[in-house]
């Protein structure tokens, strides 16, 4: 397991392995690039893997895309994430993250830890007490990430499309934070909306709050819909899913949306649009920006919303360069971001 070696290896800066086997800490902490202030922010995901490798995996994609989702947003910080191999419902313990803190102090401030899937504000507090590179409670942003993925998938499906969103039917896999407001977001937009989500009381809410359909989870794959939008788990574009997809866009804010890099290729044969999710996710972190970091933020402003405008520039520049190359819209927009990144060190 050589992270020199690896296929989602993109360059980063630093890996850390961390154990403490007393308290069953077992993390890895990827740092994609330390920016112009020399670091590099993230959240910290706790989750189940089934291997080291697929942690690495996703620490590394993780990463990755925070890195490159910062640079397009023009955000002078670098992109890291840190990833815990535990059960979040069962392992964690207050021993198990303050040997976290701990693991993080030893990196000297290059990487700032934060919540992810799997953790919370109370854990970052718990971290708090071994480390000062902690980010407490910040603020809400599944509003402007909505907004941000809202404003590219209208722009995904009118470049595909040659619609607009009156009538166009959203297949929307995820109604937590993120998917719930897109789902509200896309109803006032005239769209047709099917929704799923492993959460049956999070459908049921949703179903009776803006009277869209609803599918099973494992259904909501076989919908025959303008959009597919993911807005849950990573890896859900695979060899077992694409297949079965009847839709001509892809566009959600989920991290990590392609099992591995070709499964856009295999989008692309099918003819089918994939908008980039480092892209789409942007306004998470464009709306924070603009509305202030703190806990009491208010990211639903008009100001905060306005700056995920962003997200469609972005999208714009990525489809021209695409055009201009030959290549993918993915592999144009880390191209853009990588562009960015060396203007940010110079």
């Amino acid at each position: 397991m050589n992270p020199f070696e690896h296929s989602e290896y993109d360059d980063h800066e630093h890996v850390s392995f961390f154990s403490d086997p007393a308290v069953g800490l077992r993390a890895i902490v990827a740092i994609h690039n330390t920016g112009p202030l020399g670091l590099a922010g993230g959240g910290c995901r706790f989750r189940a893997y089934e291997t080291a490798a697929d942690a690495l995996t996703d620490v590394l994609r993780l990463s990755k895309a925070m890195s490159y989702k910062l640079a397009l947003a023009r955000i002078p910080s670098g992109g890291a994430k840190s990833v815990v191999m535990a059960d979040p419902r069962r392992d964690k313990t207050p021993e198990l993250l303050r040997a976290l803190g701990r693991a993080v102090d030893r990196l000297g401030g290059k990487y700032v830890i934060a919540e992810d899937v799997g953790t919370t504000a109370a854990d970052m507090e718990v971290i708090g007490e071994t480390t000062n590179y902690v980010v407490g409670k910040s603020a809400d942003t599944t509003p402007p990430t909505a907004y941000g993925t809202f404003l590219g998938l209208r722009r995904g499906v009118a470049r595909k499309l040659e619609r607009t969103l009156e009538n166009v039917h959203v297949a929307v896999q995820g109604v937590g934070g993120v998917g719930r407001h897109l789902t509200r977001l896309l109803v006032e937009a005239g769209a047709r909306v099917t929704v799923a989500d492993v959460d049956d009381g999070a459908v049921a809410d949703v179903v009776k709050a803006y009277g869209v359909e609803w599918a099973r989870p494992e259904a909501i794959y076989d919908v025959d819909a303008d959009v597919f939008a993911p807005c849950a788990l990573g890896a859900i574009l695979n060899d077992d899913t694409i297949p079965r997809l009847r839709t001509r866009v892809v566009a959600g804010g989920a991290n990590n949306q392609l099992a591995e890099p070709k499964h856009e290729r295999d989008l692309h044969e099918r003819g089918i649009l994939y908008l980039p999710d480092f892209v789409l996710n942007m306004g998470g972190v464009l709306g924070a920006a603009a509305a202030g970091m703190s806990g009491d933020a208010d990211t639903s402003s008009p100001e905060a919303l306005a700056a995920c405008e962003r997200v469609v520039e972005v999208l714009d520049a990525a489809f021209a360069r695409a055009q201009e190359t030959s290549s993918s819209v993915t592999n144009a927009a880390e191209e853009l971001a990588r562009e960015a990144i060396a203007e940010q060190k110079r």
